[in-house]
């Protein structure tokens, strides 16, 4: 491993062979368009990604505020009040965002971070975090907490692992109910 880091942080990786052959593999920035560079929106590529990132973080935040909780009945339920539940999810929307980035494999651009995939592990993977990320993002989960109510969030949250992502991203108007990724052309 102490040998691969000096590699790594020159952007080429060396794989050794069983014959002592080397592959180097080397990884570029994504090239951004104008919309991904200076839109205050999510690119409508991107937002299945980033409401997928939402949902994770919602179900993280929540989660995390119901572990704090005692047990409230016999059988060890731990709910969140009204209050509670709301001001986790403020929370959540505000946070900084700042682990997820974008990234482009094989000519499709992604957003990376906390709960989305990370692709397969055997290249490497140049991400562009911060910018206009973070802020976009945040704007996307407070118009999630707008359209469908902190209660509505809340009672998917409890249905379990995929009702929350289900509601936000999934129906006819979900942003991921066409998920096709962009490619670029070759240059």
């Amino acid at each position: 491993m102490r040998r691969l880091l000096p590699l790594l942080l020159l952007g080429a990786w060396a794989i050794p062979g069983a014959t002592g052959d080397r592959i180097s593999l080397s990884a570029a920035a994504p090239q951004l368009d104008d919309e991904e560079k200076y839109s205050a929106h999510m690119p409508t590529h991107l937002r299945c990604d980033a409401c997928r990132a939402v949902a994770y973080q919602m179900r993280e935040h929540l989660a995390k505020a119901e572990a704090k909780l005692q047990p409230r009945d016999s059988l060890g339920q731990r709910e969140l009040s009204e209050s509670e539940y709301t001001d986790v999810l403020d929370r959540s929307c505000s946070q900084d965002w700042q682990d997820y980035g974008v990234q482009e494999v094989n000519h499709v651009k992604r957003l990376t971070g906390p709960g989305l995939s990370e692709g397969p592990n055997l290249h490497i993977q140049v991400m562009i975090r911060g910018g206009p990320w973070p802020t976009r993002l945040s704007t996307t989960c407070l118009h999630y907490l707008g359209e469908f109510g902190e209660e509505s969030i809340y009672e998917a949250y409890l249905q379990g692992q995929g009702a929350l992502e289900e509601l936000l991203c999934g129906g006819p108007r979900g942003a991921c109910l066409e998920e096709a990724p962009v490619r670029r052309g070759e240059l």
